[in-house]
């Protein structure tokens, strides 16, 4: 094993604005805040909410919310639906509000939509991962009658005889999300109107060309992410797609000391829900090994 193996942690990848802002929230009001809820994981990477509970933010879900009185509630940068402000009214919760701005100007974009929308000849569609946060908070806002399709297969779910207006969750994959948009507008009556909006993150649809770029440079990529993070998958499979020997991890223990066999340079790099001090740690874990062989 060659000790002199060159390891680049990729600047552009870690957390993204949205999600930045909310843990930055969240640190601050635990200083001072010794009871601090946040409605969901804060971000879809296990290791940086035991972090944040070893501070002493308290993760809950929509049931234990529902039964929470005069308490204090981090809404994290998914986005909430209409209902959660509701429940927060009635029982005295006071909400940090850290969802993203990408995320809110899409549920004001849909919500304005909802509030012109005739049913019975015009369909509001929303392409994203079926009970994820953020689709459930841009389901929200038409109170729950938004059509979501995760891929081709359900769009059987539409009626093409009707008017479209389509939507992306911020996240998703921009050429995925063009073929969708291509296979409505050979589907559709010619005779309705088709409305689609490129909703989808610029941060994470630029990042997938960088990746590209990045894995082609390295003898191993590791990719870490958190095993919930769906942009995370999205995003390392466009280094599978640049190098083969790319692999996902979670942390420093699940790196292979036999990945780093006959390799002259490794590539870390993660989604916009990993932070860097996460990528630094394996690559403090990889030096680790390199000096012990």
């Amino acid at each position: 094993m060659d000790s002199k193996i060159r390891i680049e942690i990729d600047q552009d990848s870690g957390f993204c604005f949205g999600v930045t802002t909310a843990i930055r929230k969240a640190e601050d009001m635990l200083q001072n805040e010794p009871n601090l809820y946040c409605l969901g994981d804060i971000v879809h990477n296990g290791i940086e909410c035991s972090r944040l509970a070893a501070m002493g933010l308290k993760s809950i879900d929509h049931d234990c919310f529902e039964r929470l009185y005069n308490a204090k509630v981090l809404l994290r940068a998914h986005g909430e639906p209409p209902t959660t402000y509701a429940t927060a009214k009635k029982n005295n919760i006071e909400l940090i509000d850290a969802t993203c701005p990408v995320v809110l100007k899409l549920q004001q974009k849909i919500l304005n939509q909802f509030n012109q929308t005739d049913p019975a000849k015009q369909q509001i569609v929303i392409y994203g991962q079926k009970g994820h946060a953020e689709v459930l908070g841009l389901e929200g806002q038409t109170k729950g009658t938004a059509i979501v399709i995760e891929g081709p297969e359900d769009l059987n779910k539409i009626d093409f005889n009707k008017s479209i207006f389509l939507y992306s969750q911020t996240t998703k994959s921009v050429d995925d999300y063009n073929e969708i948009v291509r296979l409505i507008g050979q589907k559709k009556n010619p005779n309705v109107e088709f409305n689609y909006y490129n909703t989808i993150c610029g941060q994470v649809s630029h990042r997938k060309e960088n990746l590209r770029a990045f894995s082609m440079k390295h003898g191993l990529i590791l990719f870490v992410c958190g095993s919930k993070s769906s942009n995370g998958k999205v995003l390392f499979n466009e280094c599978l797609l640049a190098n083969r020997n790319s692999h996902l991890v979670e942390g420093p223990e699940d790196i292979n000391p036999e990945w780093l066999n006959n390799i002259n340079s490794i590539g870390i790099c993660g989604a916009t829900s990993t932070p860097k001090w996460l990528m630094e740690k394996c690559k403090e874990h990889i030096n680790l090994i390199l000096k012990i062989e």
